[in-house]
């Protein structure tokens, strides 16, 4: 099932169209306000759980094998069948910090880390959870709408997405640099019409 999530990554970043501004729907509350802040991380850098934007994939690696979960696959990291500067990759990992569980994708793309995206499900807590969790970290969302919430900074930006049926609930965090996602097209070939 986790891996189904890196199957699926291309169409999830397909799906990362920056939405406009909009205020919250009654559907997904608003986040306290407060000033938007970064993890530490120098001007305009993303970071979650210690994984950050445009890292170098060694540093990425180190980090992943050491959040990997007990009993689970290790890193999986496959090249791109096009080209060998592009890679996909995952893993579950957990946060010793708070024991959350994620299932981590990742497109590198020439040694360097241009998306991320943190996997989970559960129940409507996990939700609520995990908005407390990115409001305290990134502030007041500047992007929302029913089952969306994102942040941005200069070409990077930080989404969450949930969906849910009945009791379950999938979310999913995405961090990505649009700077780097932009030279993938170099190496992708377009279809002709």
């Amino acid at each position: 099932m986790r891996f189904a999530l890196l199957l699926i990554l291309p169409s999830l970043v397909a799906a990362q169209v920056a939405p406009s501004a909009s205020p919250s729907s009654p559907s997904s509350p608003s986040p306290p306000v407060s000033a938007t802040t970064k993890e530490g991380n120098a001007e305009g850098e993303f970071a979650y759980r210690g994984f950050s934007l445009a890292a170098p994939f060694a540093e990425f690696t180190l980090r992943a094998r050491a959040l990997a979960a007990p009993g689970t696959a290790p890193l999986v990291c496959n090249t791109s069948r096009r080209t060998a500067q592009l890679m996909e990759c995952g893993e579950l990992i957990r946060d010793p910090a708070d024991s959350a569980e994620f299932y981590l994708a990742a497109y590198v793309l020439e040694g360097q880390v241009a998306f991320l995206s943190f996997g989970d499900s559960g129940g409507a807590p996990l939700v609520e959870r995990v908005q407390r969790d990115l409001s305290r970290r990134f502030g007041r969302p500047r992007a929302s709408r029913t089952g969306m919430w994102e942040w941005r900074a200069g070409r990077e930006f930080v989404r969450l997405t949930w969906r849910g049926r009945g009791p379950a609930r999938w979310i999913y965090i995405s961090l990505w640099d649009d700077g780097l996602m932009e030279r993938i097209a170099g190496y992708v070939r377009r279809r002709p019409n």
